[in-house]
């Protein structure tokens, strides 16, 4: 669809929907993913990056954040186990809801800061990544194995659990979110299953392993519609964040293991609200998406990954799914 059947619209007291000549619009949602990052870091819109600070012309762009939140959002952003001892995090708050009423706490000889190893691992990939298009295109990675060249990545032999918090979602916002799953789960072959709900208290200070919450398994990934007061993070034009944690036994490749996606509960519904707008959020969801199994932001602008949405990229490019395909192909950790 061309950019002239989108007329700019307002945003809440904001005004009305930034835009180019080039029918270009911000992407709300644009975390700039760079490493195993454990504090908020401020990114500072196309053209504007710390090593660059030279302003695109005839471009205008939200103030954005990114961020790669690790347990607690301190200390680290991987973890080594190398024992049964408590990571030095996972002390946060008292036991939470449950929001899976069959989970049990992990048998007495489980080591307090992981579940039993193997999990709901298979013996091979539960799927396979169709091939990257021929043409390939730019793409990058949030962190990398210590080879320097393979990206860390989910388990591709057990599930990716996932669970959306209820409160604040717009009408149509937990739809938008289970599309954009089912799309990853096509481009990448990893198996994204939805648990329900939950009654977590957000995705700050969150631990990887909650036994009396979601029983003896890692943590699925939190998706959750906050507010400005819930994730001071969301203050001002930011609308999202999302990330995963990576751990490692010993020496062993790192693995993500669970992650959060935080969507502003105050704009989401207005961008929703839009001609066209389950295509607009859905577009963004995918791009948090792609940040929280591994992608990392491009300067090719014909990418979904690209940090400036832009309405003829409303899906994962060539770039993006060289990538995703990457990623859907990571190490089976069964020690984990």
């Amino acid at each position: 669809m061309s950019p002239s059947d989108h007329p700019e619209q307002p945003l809440g007291g904001a005004g009305p929907v930034p835009s180019s000549p080039s029918g270009r619009v911000p992407q709300w949602v644009l975390d700039e993913a760079a490493g195993l990052r454990v504090e908020p870091m401020p990114w500072r819109g196309p053209g504007l990056p710390p090593s660059a600070p030279r302003r695109r012309r005839g471009r205008r762009a939200l103030r954005a954040l990114v961020v790669v939140p690790s347990v607690v959002l301190l200390i680290l952003g991987a973890a080594v186990l190398v024992g049964p001892g408590s990571w030095p995090w996972t002390a946060v708050d008292a036991a939470l809801p449950s929001a899976v009423p069959t989970a049990t706490a992990p048998p007495p000889t489980s080591p307090p800061d992981r579940p039993t190893a193997g999990q709901e691992s298979a013996r091979s990939p539960l799927g396979t990544p169709p091939p990257p298009p021929a043409e390939g295109g730019s793409h990058g990675f949030i962190a990398l194995q210590a080879d320097g060249v393979t990206p860390v990545a989910y388990d591709p032999c057990r599930p990716v659990h996932y669970v959306v918090r209820p409160d604040n979602a717009p009408p149509g916002g937990e739809e938008v979110v289970h599309a954009a799953f089912a799309r990853l789960s096509e481009v990448t072959g990893l198996r994204f299953v939805h648990d329900g709900g939950s009654a977590e208290p957000g995705t700050l200070e969150r631990r990887v392993f909650q036994p009396e919450t979601y029983g003896d398994r890692w943590a699925p990934v939190l998706v959750a519609w906050e507010t400005e007061e819930q994730n001071p993070a969301l203050v001002g034009d930011t609308v999202g964040q999302a990330g995963s944690v990576a751990v490692s036994l010993g020496d062993g490749p790192q693995v993500f293991v669970t992650g959060t996606v935080s969507l502003d509960a105050g704009r989401m519904p207005e961008i929703l609200s839009f001609r066209d707008g389950a295509t607009t959020a859905r577009a963004i969801v995918l791009h948090e998406l792609g940040h929280l199994v591994g992608l990392g932001h491009v300067e090719d602008e014909q990418q979904l990954m690209y940090p400036e949405a832009r309405r003829e990229v409303p899906d994962f490019a060539a770039g993006d799914l060289t990538g995703l395909a990457a990623l859907g192909r990571g190490p089976c950790v069964r020690e984990l």
